[in-house]
């Protein structure tokens, strides 16, 4: 099955004003929607980042990979890592993220999961058989709570509100949980004083009683900041996600708290698994096969996480439907990861670019589809809307900081911070 052509599709959706360490999302998220034709007639879906640098090298490794068979992985990746060359694309200052060998596996990740879409569909199996099958056959994902104001400024409230307060967090959880079902929450730090995020935990121990809590701020605080937090949360935890930056910080906090660390930030390249397994430094790494370089390559690394005893989750980002059937895939197929995974898709309330229908949430998990391929097609017309609002935004590239300083100009992103 030979590449005939790919079209690259960048969209744009509403976002809600959800705070973190880095400022504020703004009123519109970008994404990448990739589409694999083959000489046969089928079509593959992948999705990626949306910001200008990252689509422009999205667009050109399009062209170059015209041509070559759809189960050429090898030959593919080293395709794009010609043509993305030198070049690094930010992805949100994501420590460890921007660099030469992550830009090429972003680029790379999203004409894989198109790829392998194909395959599934020409066997007439699911994307998940071809990872090695499913461990589960629904993936629960955890009940993602932001700090937020009740709109973006200028417009009317969302449905959501606001939440700026432990009452606020406790309201926003109660809903996620009676819309969504999910049994566990995970509440996004970094943007008050730790104090008012340890009495955001303490609410939210006490409102949902036995389900589990996490808590992550975005490497916002000192090493000190950390362990005390750890020690007044302890019991409350099930795990500090990035509390602290870098491997150094993570493995002496780790050594001084009592519940266990995780990270997407920290240990984002297979070249940093050696340095935070040997330093003790996490416990639990967040898989995203968007910057790991795809599904397969994701695989291995949760085969080198069980072989050195790290427990795995799944991190996320604003996101749609092919994203999220990407990663259900993952984590059906994935026996060692056994925590709620992340996702951004209840704040994106209905937006998407797949026919409805296709994934749905059940007591806070995704069944695995079990159509061939990922399960998921193209609603074209919302495809060729959220493509106009992209035209028409005014957006190219997120940029949380920029956006709050317009409202609070003192902001600044420093980290640690407290």
């Amino acid at each position: 099955m030979i590449i005939r052509e790919i079209h690259v599709t960048p969209v744009a959706f509403r976002d809600p004003p959800l705070l973190n360490a880095a400022g504020v999302h703004e009123p519109w998220a970008l994404r990448t929607i990739v589409e694999v034709v083959t000489d046969e007639g089928l079509t593959g879906l992948g999705e990626t980042y949306g910001d200008l640098g990252h689509l422009g090298k999205v667009r050109e490794c399009a062209q170059a990979l015209v041509g070559l068979d759809v189960h050429a992985m090898n030959a593919m990746y080293a395709r794009v890592a010609a043509t993305v060359g030198d070049v690094v694309t930010d992805l949100h200052g994501l420590t460890g993220v921007a660099t030469k060998e992550k830009s090429v596996d972003r680029v790379f990740a999203a004409f894989e999961v198109a790829c392998l879409d194909i395959r599934g569909k020409a066997a007439g199996v699911p994307v998940v058989d071809l990872l090695g099958g499913r461990v589960r056959d629904a993936v629960e994902y955890s009940a993602y709570l932001f700090y937020k104001w009740a709109g973006h400024p200028g417009d009317k409230p969302d449905r959501f509100g606001a939440a700026l307060d432990p009452a606020g967090v406790v309201e926003q959880a109660a809903l996620l949980i009676q819309e969504y079902g999910f049994k566990s929450i995970k509440l996004k730090g970094g943007v008050h004083p730790p104090d008012e995020e340890i009495a955001a935990i303490k609410a939210l121990y006490e409102a949902f009683p036995g389900v589990p809590l996490r808590l992550d701020p975005n490497a916002a605080w000192t090493v000190a900041t950390s362990i005390r937090v750890g020690r007044e949360l302890d019991g409350m935890l099930q795990y500090l996600e990035d509390p602290t930056p870098d491997i150094s910080g993570m493995a002496e906090v780790a050594a001084s708290v009592p519940m266990p660390l995780a990270t997407n930030m920290c240990v984002v390249t297979p070249d940093h698994l050696p340095p935070a397994i040997a330093a003790g430094a996490i416990g639990v790494l967040l898989l995203d096969h968007h910057y790991w370089g795809g599904l397969v390559r994701s695989s291995h690394v949760a085969n080198l996480c069980e072989t050195f005893g790290l427990s795995l989750s799944m991190h996320s980002n604003s996101h749609l439907g092919i994203s999220l059937a990407a990663m259900t895939h993952l984590a059906a197929a994935t026996p060692n990861l056994t925590f709620a995974c992340d996702t951004h898709t209840p704040w994106q309330d209905g937006q998407d670019v797949i026919t409805p229908g296709a994934l749905r949430f059940t007591n806070g998990a995704v069944p695995v589809p079990t159509g061939p391929g990922l399960g998921v097609e193209l609603d074209r017309d919302a495809l060729a809307r959220m493509h106009e609002q992209y035209e028409k935004c005014g957006i190219v590239a997120r940029d949380d900081t920029t956006y709050m300083q317009r409202f609070d100009p003192t902001f600044s992103p420093t980290r640690p911070r407290w």
